[in-house]
């Protein structure tokens, strides 16, 4: 019997895909799990609707995150913080002050786990810090660390 998977099921394959399976497990297991249709003409039809619909969805989602990411590349954070001698910080700047900071710079929300800060500033100088907006998508910002008057 030919099946529509609605989701991925392991060591069979992912949601989209039409395959062929036994009888009793797709009467079994899959349609009554919800794991899959019969493939039918409409079925595969509605699948295809759906496919298109989640490409233009990424693509636009695609297109958002490159605007974004030209806004970010060109952003200068500045923190002002108390430091001691060597140039110490009392505290740290951590990816949570780096995503408030943003929020407040471009007025758009970023989540403190897209910024990628392998650990937090203690020291002062100049940063670059990326900001992962796509898996192959992560402009960095500069972020400079001053002394406080």
């Amino acid at each position: 019997m030919e099946v529509l998977l609605i989701e991925s099921v392991d060591n069979l394959g992912s949601a989209g895909e039409v395959k062929k399976v036994a009888d009793g497990y797709a009467r079994n297991f899959l349609i009554p799990k919800g794991l899959a249709v019969p493939a039918t003409a409409g079925a595969l039809k509605q699948a295809e609707l759906r496919r298109q619909a989640e490409a233009r969805r990424q693509q636009r989602a695609k297109m958002q995150a490159e605007s974004l990411a030209t806004t970010l590349s060109q952003v200068t954070l500045t923190f002002r913080v108390k430091a001691g001698e060597k140039d110490r910080l009392y505290g740290s700047i951590t990816n949570a002050d780096i995503a408030e900071a943003l929020e407040r710079e471009i007025g758009q929300a970023i989540d403190k786990r897209k910024v990628e800060l392998e650990e937090p500033i203690r020291e002062l100088g100049s940063y670059y810090v990326p900001i992962k907006l796509l898996p192959d998508l992560a402009p960095p910002v500069r972020v400079i660390v001053e002394r406080e008057d």
